[in-house]
């Protein structure tokens, strides 16, 4: 039988999911080309704000690898876009200068980025971001370049500015609108979402319209339409998207906004079909995947000749990609005449939700901070459920609900992954049918999670429920790529086998890789100097460069040099010293850092050793993955609400402590009153001086994600202070897993259990004694402390070789 000639323009997310689609149904219906004007396969586009935000690379996001193009007999053209389709002759040609015949034609050209028309806008690094190419300059503009603006604060703007933070550029967003993703949320959940982004450091400009790009050859500012100007290295557009729609307009296809589609994804000729952004079903356009993926189930239905009622438009949700900003919304989130809401603040939290209800059915939600009711509220919209069986003050839990989020519970029919239009009955069944034990091969058969993955969670408790007694919870990865063991695996076999060399480690365990890997060289160091404090001696060339260099590489290829100050402390001669120092060599930026400590910026490499001896101080171990500094206030000494004598404190904190390597930085802080102007509360270990002596919390952690310390006891006497830190990181030392910072460990352990140890006498008077053993070794180790300079500028010499 002869095949028909099925040709794709477009080689995304809606293109690709349709073509999947046609090939479960009939692998042997079509002879498919695919023509993509990337140079890539397919992947997730909904991914790029996690590779700018350092979360995943460019291969994590290839959901179908060349290979499976060619596995499934499909000509593959890339980076060769379409520029003409005949009607007449069903004929496409490429930019190229090729051709291909078709019986069906599908346009799944996607949409691109909206672009201001204003003075500057076609300035080289004003960027509309709608690719991995787009990804990979702002990237590239960011080692360079320090001021960001975007314009646009909703969802795609907001993932991207995060980004742009995380690749240490300052940014301010533009946003016309009164509050941010106004078109998702209503003020209230906007207003939340903007004090969080402000606390993780991005500035906003709201009501504002940018009028000018400003720049001679490129950007170096932006001027809005009130006259304010802001300093700008880099532009980003995020106010929305455009069908891309020229070729299909220029063939004689009917196109609006889109190219127009029936109910079938039928343009105005019967050979050529639209699917995803750049087709128009019923005056809507749909930006988001969940849509894409239903209408590429009603093509792929409708082309292999399977019974469909056709496509009738989609209910949406959405929500962020951005670390400590959880949010929900989908369906209609406005009150009118007919439409009326019902909201829930909860101010200790900082939990918000509200659901709109209409004919006493739910219509729509907003959801912010606690997220969990989202898909229950997402699956009743779609299922149009009636409301009388639901208590509306208890925010649409059913009266004998006593689990609302049980994800047993749900019915058959209920979407588990709204991207993907996968529901629980699907999913049930191939765990059943297929022997599913994981969530990779739930998701690997049936698609659910290979999307934005918020659904992975549920995807494992219906594992867990399916499965019964014969759930095995999943197997917890390895280190790294060169082995399978886990942290506690390799520290017990160290232990057991007495290993004493990371050489041994990795031969004796047998790992993969036998050399190992920037990932697991230092990781197995610490473990060994940890498990032998005497015994091991410390790899240096396992550690990683800032370390070795007791300085940290800053993003022009210089570094920046930070003598130690305990507890902030210095004196007139030290000052005078740096001063010097800065002077003489000519550094270009000297600032007292966010630890208290005065920083030299933009040291040449080969600087380091002679500055460190003209210094005549030790560092401030400020790049290791150890006790870093320790923040303190002035305390009863000077401030009049000071109680305790905070600054005394600090001091012997960080000299009793310091260069002591722990499984990932460890901070602290000494307040002297309650109002902590040192924010005690977000420290690995924080002390808060109070009338009858410290308040101690732990597991505080500031930066990309924060979280507050817990309060551990209050102590009377200094000494128990420091007694109790070190058992805290002792005990840190011995379970935490390498990079893990103290939060993640205190949730993966479970504070009860922390607590129960830390402050039982025996165990904390044996944790303590552990870590003064480590402290003796770290004293007998001149390398981790500077104080010998002819070592150190030895070691330089022969790195430099």
């Amino acid at each position: 039988m002869t095949k028909e000639r099925l040709v794709m323009i477009g080689n995304g997310m809606a293109g690709i999911r349709t073509i999947e689609e046609i090939l479960e149904r009939d692998d042997q219906k079509f002879e498919i080309t695919i023509i993509g004007k990337e140079p890539y396969p397919n992947y997730n586009r909904i991914m790029l704000s996690n590779i700018l935000q350092k979360k995943m690379t460019q291969t994590d996001i290839i959901m179908n690898d060349f290979d499976w193009y060619e596995s499934h007999d499909i000509h593959l053209v890339i980076d060769d876009p379409v520029t003409e389709v005949d009607k007449l002759q069903k004929q496409v040609m490429t930019q190229s200068g090729l051709t291909f015949e078709y019986d069906i034609c599908i346009f799944a050209t996607g949409s691109k980025a909206f672009t201001l028309p204003i003075p500057g806008s076609t300035f080289p690094s004003v960027i509309g971001w709608r690719t991995l190419e787009d990804t990979e300059k702002m990237i590239e503009i960011a080692k360079t370049k320090k001021h960001a603006i975007v314009i646009g604060g909703g969802l795609l703007g907001l993932e991207c500015a995060r980004g742009l933070l995380d690749q240490g550029m300052e940014v301010t967003v533009i946003h016309l609108a009164d509050w941010l993703m106004e078109m998702q949320l209503d003020k209230k959940a906007g207003m939340l979402l903007q004090t969080d982004l402000i606390a993780q450091g991005m500035k906003f400009k709201l009501n504002a319209s940018t009028e000018e790009i400003i720049g001679d050859t490129d950007v170096t500012g932006i001027r809005l339409a009130d006259g304010t100007k802001l300093l700008a290295d880099l532009v980003v557009m995020a106010v929305g998207i455009r069908p891309y729609n020229e070729v299909a307009r220029q063939c004689g296809l009917e196109v609006n906004r889109g190219i127009v589609v029936n109910d079938y994804l039928q343009t105005s000729d019967d050979s050529i079909y639209a699917i995803g952004e750049c087709a128009e079903h019923n005056g809507l356009v749909y930006g988001l995947v969940a849509p894409l993926y239903e209408q590429g189930q009603v093509l792929a239905d409708y082309l292999t000749d399977r019974e469909t009622t056709g496509y009738h438009g989609s209910t949406t949700f959405t929500s962020l990609k951005v670390s400590g900003c959880d949010l929900y919304s989908a369906g209609y989130i406005k009150e009118d005449d007919i439409t009326k809401g019902i909201e829930m603040f909860d101010s200790v939290n900082m939990y918000y939700k509200k659901v709109f209800l209409r004919e006493g059915k739910l219509v729509g939600a907003v959801l912010y901070g606690d997220v969990a009711d989202g898909p229950r509220f997402f699956n009743m919209m779609k299922q149009d459920q009636s409301l009388d069986d639901y208590t509306l003050v208890s925010m649409l839990h059913k009266g004998t609900e006593t689990e609302s989020n049980n994800v047993a519970a749900l019915s058959d029919d209920s979407t588990i992954c709204g991207c993907n239009g996968v529901s629980k009955g699907k999913i049930v069944t191939a765990i059943k049918e297929e022997g599913l034990t994981s969530v990779d091969e739930v998701t690997k058969l049936t698609k659910a999670g290979n999307s934005c993955g918020k659904c992975k969670s549920q995807i494992n408790e219906l594992l867990q429920h399916t499965l019964g007694d014969d759930f095995v919870a999943a197997k917890p990865a390895g280190i790294c790529a060169c082995t399978d063991l886990t942290r506690d695996q390799i520290v017990t076999q160290i232990r057991a086998k007495g290993l004493k060399t990371s050489k041994e480690v990795r031969h004796v365990l047998q790992f993969k890789d036998k050399g190992g890997c920037p990932k697991c060289r230092p990781a197995i160091n610490y473990y060994l100097n940890m498990v032998y404090p005497h015994d091991h001696e410390d790899e240096t060339a396992s550690r990683f460069a800032n370390e070795r260099y007791h300085a940290n590489i800053q993003n022009d290829g210089t570094f920046s040099v930070i003598p130690q100050m305990r507890g902030g402390v210095t004196d007139a001669d030290q000052l005078i010293q740096l001063g010097t120092v800065a002077k003489k060599y000519q550094i270009p930026l000297v600032k007292v850092t966010g630890s208290q400590r005065i920083g030299l910026y933009g040291v040449k490499k080969e600087q380091l050793p002679q500055i460190w001896d003209e210094l005549g101080m030790r560092s401030a171990s400020a790049y290791g993955k150890k006790t870093r500094s320790v923040k303190s206030c002035v305390g009863k000494s000077f401030c009049r609400f000071g109680t305790q004598d905070t600054t005394k404190l600090a001091i012997r904190l960080e000299s009793t402590f310091e260069y002591i390597d722990t499984p990932h930085k460890f901070k602290m802080g000494v307040s002297g009153c309650p109002r902590s102007c040192v924010e005690s509360g977000v420290k690995d270990f924080g002390v808060i001086g109070v009338e009858n002596g410290f308040q101690i919390y732990i597991g505080g952690n500031g930066g990309t994600e924060v979280t507050v310390g817990q309060y551990l006891t209050t102590v009377e006497t200094e000494d128990e202070v420091v007694k109790l830190c070190g058992a805290l990181m002792q005990y840190y030392r011995e379970t935490g897993i390498y990079a893990e910072r103290t939060a993640p460990w205190l949730n993966r352990l479970g504070f009860d259990r922390v607590k129960d140890v830390i402050l039982n006498e025996a165990q904390q008077t044996q944790l303590f004694q552990r870590i003064m053993e480590a402290k003796e070794v770290v004293q007998a180790e001149p390398w981790r402390q500077i104080s010998s300079q002819k070592k150190e500028r030895a070691r330089f010499a022969v790195e430099e070789v």
